[in-house]
């Protein structure tokens, strides 16, 4: 496989938890990044909050967040984003050399910094595992034709399968 690993599919299909599954299987020190998870209230999701692999959260997006950037009901929280995302996925502070960037969606990508940010990881000496979105603007979709970036699509009937692939990737590009 080519040097990126994107994870790409529907919402809730399993691209986070795949990618979680893989992290585990791995050794301690191998990656840094973040992962995006659902924020949860009486059983409804109310918003999604970014985790880095060091244990840092924060959140992304919630419904009750003041912030002019909004994808359906929720509204995103750039600064707060920024602020801990960035440094998690910067290759000139990453040194493992794996970097996981869970996700590249439209919520993430109204930071015109997270985009210049995304380019460099794909660009460093680091291999780079994301998730993304499965339609997007230009950004995105130029993203997912780059040379050197493999493109998986996750499903639920192929998902459990390709979780030894992704290690598998993982180890051959982290050493």
């Amino acid at each position: 496989m080519k040097g990126n690993l994107l994870l790409t599919g529907p919402p809730r299909v399993g691209k986070t938890t795949l990618v979680l599954r893989a992290l585990a299987d791995l050794p301690p020190g191998t990656a840094e990044g973040f992962v995006t998870r659902e924020l949860r209230q009486g059983g409804r999701r109310v918003g999604f909050a970014v985790e880095t692999l060091a244990g840092e959260t924060c959140v992304l997006a919630h419904v009750d967040v003041r912030s002019p950037y909004r994808v359906g009901r929720y509204r995103v929280d750039l600064p707060a984003f920024e602020s801990l995302a960035l440094p998690a996925i910067d290759p000139a502070q990453v040194v493992a050399p794996l970097i996981v960037i869970d996700e590249i969606g439209k919520m993430e990508c109204f930071s015109s910094r997270f985009r210049r940010q995304v380019v460099a990881a794909l660009e460093s000496d680091r291999a780079v595992l994301a998730t993304i979105a499965l339609r997007g603007d230009r950004f995105i979709e130029g993203l997912k034709a780059r040379s050197d970036v493999t493109l998986l699509r996750v499903t639920h009937q192929n998902r459990d399968q390709l979780v030894d692939q992704v290690v598998g990737w993982a180890r051959q590009a982290s050493t």
